[in-house]
Order: structure tokens, then C-alpha cells, then sequence
């Protein structure tokens, strides 16, 4: 099948949701004199490099070509690699990460399970990116702030290398069996947010490292049925209620070898102490019973080491002072809840003045605490802290849909940085900011870097434009104020047209934003005869602590009751919705909660496509589910009452299941017991199976295969007005 209904599925899928082409990770020197970021060459190009923007002369140039390093050949991944690229959602190749000293005069990347080191400076003449020694794999490089030392992965190991050494790297810390060093477990990357596992101290002289002991941990597997020569893929996955890795944080000082210099080891400009080796190892103390997960671990100049730490019930979290010296711990502050704590991301921080940065909910907003001083008011909710230095850079909302950034600072106070009316963030570091927005104004992301004393620039975005122009209605709906937006085919002259609802609808993730480049897939689909529906239920975020803690010990029924007013309370205002023929798609608890929709409410839904469906939360990980739903074995209603497989016996509607066999985040035990319980129910249903496909489904045959079937899927199970089978 070929022709124009193609041409935007193929563009999205070669583009990987156009984000080939634009500039990400962002950093900026203290000094504002170099904005460093990466970007592929083109929009259809995936192989990303590491760019500069001098401030002083307004260029752009690249310093580290992934594509020169790589020449024609492939990158080998490291299996460690492959896993953190999974958990980041990554979709590229190339330098897709790097890290900067303190004063972001050079950086470090691995490529290719290889370490590279590069200038970021014009007067060095952007020299590199010079190849150091290491062993093979190489994982999270990065350097001290004084650039004299880079720490990495390498397997289950913490190293360190010196730049400036031509001599072997050394080991800080390695065991045998099921422990790793400086690495995030599994439910830290996935879950937490926290994707590192060492921190630098900011003089260099020592590393705090994570211990992660997974050998409690359940083994789950997966394995290519497509290729059954191919070995079966080990994951210590910790089921809900099943024991999760134990973790301890360790502070490894750094040593110099004095004799290395005298053996001729080192280069002109190493360290004067010698080549670097590891010192004193020091266990950092807390009260693990009670507060297991480490949560997050923030070090600054601005003072100790700050953890957060949570407890595995998820209603209580403290913030720990460490003392370096000695690995004592003092409590900073503790938050409880009777559902579950929160925060912010970027939090808990140190300001500049050595104040502790943190958010509590007040009312329901969340709001901005630095000290014992609120400095953000009611009603504009803090979604997150960017950076902290001269000023606190966050983003926040006074309405759901957009979102902007904001500063604070004891000088100026609270100001608005950027006012897209779309979705915005910014960083700043001294003299220069970057602010980053989408809006439904033009097409794209626009990374606009301010100097102050000079005219803006926006970072070069070599992305390509898309096909479609979507055209968006935002309503807010129903009780409960629902967020919801409409797309109807492109010129639509009138008349009934089919619904297609695609949410996510649960906890952490916000679909109604008013950015354009959100809603492409959303316009292609309805230009294809449908009217597309997306609504914002109670647990998502953007709406305070009381909106999304609605699905409190209930993963189903709030979730899936906003979804009927949303369609409702939609078709009130736009008649052109046919109510006698609604689909509903999603994935992961998109997939999840379409699934739902057919199985419990068949007079409202009439057909279904889940993608990657969690539909026994007892086969999900243990920091998110026992979040919303407890532990299994004390809170075993709230497993059935969320389950998808009682419900199996009352199917009455065209239901397909797209689950990947190498998805290691949702395996997809989820979707065969489904299946199982459906067919000894003698349900009628597809399940389209992906074999070598993750939970991130982004290769692009499969990208555009699976948007041109769930489109016919719909076109022939909405038809006509939906009847209940008698």
C-alpha cells in the first residue's frame, strides 16, 4: 500500500517522532562563554554528534563527529549500554550522552563501549576527541569538575582513568557475583529518575559510589521465539512484592601514586601527586530498615552530600546531610503522606548560599521551599527544578495545558523567563541562559540562548518539517475540569465522523500540552476519516497532589471513569463525535487503560488496540506499583480491583494486544496470560506479537507498520454503530 494516507507514517518513523535533527542536552559553561549540546546532521539522520556555540562569535561548531569516530562501520553497544539507552527512552545513535568538567572546558563520552575525551575550547582548537585507555565496554563516563580524572562503567566495575596518563586505567571498586559498582539498579533507572550510580566530589578527591546487591532479586527472561538459536536475555527484575537489590552508598577516596611520576607514567600537566589509585573506603550510614530506596544524591559546593531517601511504602522520604569525613548522616528534613510522598524533580539541592531547595504541597499546589522561605504562591504548580545557581530555574503552571519557566532569586524574586503558551523549560549558568519551548505557534523545538548584552540566538534545528499541520481544540470538560483536546480531519466540512481516543491516563505523564509537535500522529490519524480524542485523567500530573492521588490502592476506575466524561462531556461541545462508534488505543498504561476501556465499559467503547498493556499489576516492579497499590500481600483487593484478567470472561468488542517479546520493563507475560484468560473465556481477539522489539517499539519498520494497522484495525471495527453481542 502506497500513497499520500503513507507518507506521514513513514516520515514519522524515519525521523523517530522528529527528533533527529534538534538540539538536546544542553549544558552551559559557568562563564557563558560556550553553550555545549548534542544534534544529528539532518532529520533523518540518527547518528548524533557533540556540538559547541561560542556566545562571543555566535557559531556553531561540531567537536566530536560520531559519524568520523565510527567511520562505516556499526557501533558495538555494550549490553550495559543497550540496557541504559532502554531505560532513557533513547532513540539514536551516536554520542547520545556526554558530561562536562566544572568549568565545561572539555567533555566525555563512550562510543562504542570506547572512552573519548574532548576540547570544548576555540583556543584549543576544539583538539580531540582524543581516545583514552580503558578495558572494553565502557558505560556513564564522567569526569571530576577539575577535568583531571575520568570515572566510568566498565561491566559490573567502577574505574578511573586520568586524562592526561598514558598508563592503564585503574579499578576503584569490583565483587564477584550479583553486585555492581556506580551503577543505577533497575527500579532507580526505570522508575526514579536516577540514571547514575557515582557522584564527584566537587574537588575531585573522592567518588560517592552506589553498591547494588541484586542476588535477592528475581530473574526474569526474555528471549527472540523469531530466532531460537539466540540465548535467552537475564533481567533482575523485582516483582511487586518480591525483594528489591539492596543498596548502600560508599565514599572511595582518591589516592596518588607518588611513584608513577618517577617510572615515567605520566604526561606533562598530570596531576602532581602522581597517577590516581583508590584510597579509604567509607560506608555511608542511614537507617536502610526503614528507608531502603536511595532515591536521589545531590553534591555541591554549596554544601554536603544530600540524599533523598524513601521508604518502601512510599509515605515517608527524608533528606540526609552526609559528613564526607566520617559517612554519618543528619536529617535535613523529613516529609510524610498517607498516600505517598513526592517532590519535584531536581530536588532536594543545596542553593548557592547553602540553603536547602526543596517543594512541599501546600493546599493542593506544589510549591517552591528554599529554606524555611515559600517562594513560589499558590496556584502556580511546580512541575520542576532545572538549575540552581545564581537564581533557582524551574518550570511551572498556572494551567495544565502550558507550562513555562520561572526563576527565583533573594534579588530579583519570582520572574516568568519564557511565555511560549506552549511547553518551556530553561538553564542557566552566570551570564547566559538557554530557553527551550515548543508552542502551538510553529512547528518544533526552539532552543533560544540569551547572553546578557547580546542579541539571542536559536540554536540551528536541522529537524525536518512535518507533513501535517495539525489544528487542535482544547476544552476543559466534566466534574472534574478534565484537560481535553480534539483533532478533527483537516478541513472538515461537517457531519459524524468516528472516535478515536488515544490517553495515557495514568500517573507521570501529561499528553494535553499545547506544543504542535505533540499532536502530528493525532491530526494524521483523524485526516484518515476519525475524530481523535486525548483527555488528561485524574493521576496525571499538572493539576496538584489531591488530582493525582485520586488513584490512590485504584489503578482503574478513576483512571478509566475521566476517560467516559471526557468523551462526553467532548461531544457536548463538538457534535461532530459519534458517540455509537468509539475506539480507544494507547501504550504501556495507555495499553493498559484501552484494554480497560473494552473489557469493562463496552456501551461506551466499541473496539480497542493495546500496545504493551500491563494487565496483572502483581508482574510489575516493585517502586511503582507498591506506590499506588501497596504491597500485594496486605492489599490484595486493590491487585483484583486493578487486574485486567478477571474481566477477560466479559469481552465484547474487537480487542488487539501489540506487545514486544524483548520488552524489559512490561514483559509480556502481560499480554499471554491476558490472551490465555481470554481464550478459556472463548473471548474472540488479536495479538500482534513483535519479536526483538523493547518497550520502546522505535525501529522504523515496526513504527510505521503498527500506526497503518491500528488505523485499518479501527477502520473495520467501526464501520458501523457498535451492538453488544446478545
Amino acid at each position: 500500500m502506497e500513497g499520500p494516507a503513507h507518507e506521514f507514517p513513514r516520515q514519522q518513523a524515519r525521523t523517530r517522532r522528529f527528533s533527529l535533527g534538534v538540539p538536546r542536552n544542553i549544558t552551559i559553561s559557568p562563564d557563558g562563554e560556550r553553550v555545549v549540546f548534542l544534534r544529528s546532521p539532518g532529520g533523518v539522520d540518527p547518528v548524533t554528534s557533540l556540538w559547541v556555540y561560542r556566545t562571543a562569535t555566535r557559531t556553531e561548531t561540531e567537536v566530536a563527529s560520531a559519524a568520523a569516530i565510527l567511520g562505516a562501520g556499526d557501533e558495538e553497544l555494550p549490553a550495559e549500554e543497550r540496557a541504559r539507552r532502554e531505560r532513557n527512552r533513547e532513540l539514536a545513535r551516536g554520542i547520545v550522552s556526554y558530561a562536562c568538567d566544572e568549568a565545561v572546558s572539555r567533555a566525555t563520552f563512550s562510543l562504542g563501549g570506547r572512552l573519548w575525551w574532548a576540547s570544548l575550547k576555540e583556543e584549543d582548537g576544539f583538539g580531540g576527541p582524543v581516545e583514552l585507555p580503558t578495558p572494553p565496554g565502557v558505560v556513564s563516563p564522567w569526569p571530576d569538575p577539575t577535568g583531571r580524572l575520568v570515572a566510568f562503567l566498565s561491566g559490573p566495575r567502577l574505574c578511573l582513568v586520568p586524562t592526561a596518563w598514558t598508563g592503564a586505567y585503574v579499578v576503584l571498586a569490583e565483587e564477584q557475583g550479583e553486585v555492581t559498582w556506580g551503577a543505577a539498579e533497575f527500579v532507580a533507572a526505570e522508575e526514579m529518575g536516577r540514571t547514575r550510580g557515582f557522584w564527584w566530589a566537587p574537588d575531585g578527591s573522592s567518588v560517592l559510589a552506589a553498591r547494588v546487591d541484586n542476588a535477592a532479586v528475581t530473574t526474569w527472561w526474555t528471549t527472540d521465539p523469531s530466532t531460537p538459536s539466540a540465548a535467552p536475555q537475564a533481567h533482575r527484575y523485582p516483582v511487586a512484592g518480591s525483594a528489591d537489590a539492596a543498596v548502600s552508598l560508599w565514599l572511595i577516596d582518591i589516592a596518588f601514586d607518588q611513584g608513577a611520576r618517577e617510572g615515567g607514567l605520566l604526561e606533562e600537566g598530570a596531576h602532581e601527586g602522581g597517577a590516581a589509585k583508590p584510597g579509604r573506603r567509607t560506608q555511608v550510614h542511614w537507617d536502610s530498615e526503614r528507608y531502603p530506596y536511595l532515591v536521589v544524591v545531590h553534591w555541591s559546593r554549596h554544601g554536603p552530600p544530600l540524599l533523598l531517601v524513601e521508604q518502601r511504602d512510599h509515605k515517608a522520604c527524608a533528606v540526609l546531610a552526609v559528613d564526607a569525613t566520617n559517612g554519618t548522616t543528619s536529617t535535613v528534613t523529613e516529609t510524610t503522606d498517607e498516600t505517598w510522598v513526592d517532590w519535584p524533580t531536581g530536588l532536594p539541592a543545596w542553593s548557592e548560599a547553602g540553603r536547602l531547595v526543596w517543594a512541599t504541597p501546600e493546599g493542593d499546589t506544589w510549591r517552591l521551599k528554599v529554606g524555611d522561605e515559600m517562594v513560589t504562591p499558590p496556584g502556580l504548580q511546580v512541575r520542576d527544578v532545572t538549575t540552581i545557581g545564581r537564581s533557582v530555574v524551574f518550570t511551572a503552571s498556572t494551567e495544565p495545558e502550558m507550562v513555562e519557566a520561572w526563576s527565583w532569586s533573594p534579588g530579583e524574586g519570582l520572574r516568568q523567563l519564557t511565555d511560549a503558551r506552549g511547553v518551556s523549560s530553561a538553564i542557566a549558568e552566570g551570564p547566559a541562559r538557554v530557553a527551550i519551548s515548543r508552542s502551538m505557534s510553529w512547528h518544533g523545538l526552539r532552543a533560544r540562548v540569551e547572553v546578557e548584552g547580546s542579541e539571542p540566538h536559536t540554536l540551528v534545528d536541522k529537524s525536518e518539517t512535518p507533513v501535517v499541520d495539525p489544528a487542535v481544540r482544547f476544552l476543559r470538560v466534566g466534574e472534574h475540569h478534565l484537560s481535553v483536546a480534539v483533532v478533527l480531519p483537516t478541513g472538515h466540512a461537517g457531519g459524524k465522523l468516528p472516535v478515536i481516543m488515544a490517553p495515557y491516563g495514568g500517573p507521570g505523564h501529561q499528553m494535553v500540552l499545547r506544543a504542535k509537535s505533540l499532536w502530528l500522529e493525532a491530526q494524521w490519524i483523524a485526516d484518515q476519516g476519525f475524530a481523535v480524542v486525548v483527555a488528561d485523567g485524574r493521576g496525571t500530573p499538572g493539576r496538584g497532589p489531591a488530582f493525582e492521588r485520586t488513584v490512590y490502592r485504584d489503578l482503574a476506575h478513576p483512571p478509566l471513569e475521566d476517560q467516559v466524561e471526557a468523551l462526553h462531556g467532548a461531544a457536548e461541545q463538538v457534535p461532530e463525535l459519534d458517540l455509537g462508534r468509539v475506539g480507544i488505543k494507547g501504550w504501556s498504561f495507555g495499553g493498559y487503560l484501552a484494554a480497560l476501556a473494552v473489557l469493562a465499559r463496552p456501551d461506551v467503547f466499541h473496539a480497542a488496540v493495546a500496545g504493551a498493556p500491563v494487565t496483572d499489576w502483581h508482574f510489575y516492579d516493585t517502586y511503582y506499583t507498591e506506590r499506588f497499590l501497596g504491597h500485594p500481600g496486605t492489599e490484595l483487593e486493590a491487585y483484583e480491583r486493578s487486574s485486567l484478567l478477571s474481566l477477560a470472561p466479559g469481552l465484547e468488542r474487537p480487542l488487539l494486544i501489540v506487545h514486544g517479546f524483548a520488552d524489559d520493563n512490561v514483559f509480556a507475560v502481560h499480554t499471554l496470560r491476558l490472551s490465555s484468560a481470554l481464550l478459556v473465556a472463548g473471548r474472540t481477539h488479536n495479538v500482534l506479537p513483535l519479536p526483538g522489539v523493547t518497550h520502546v517499539a522505535s525501529r522504523e519498520d515496526v513504527t510505521e507498520s503498527l500506526l497503518l494497522n491500528s488505523v485499518e484495525f479501527f477502520r473495520q471495527a467501526l464501520a458501523h454503530p457498535a451492538k453488544l453481542e446478545g
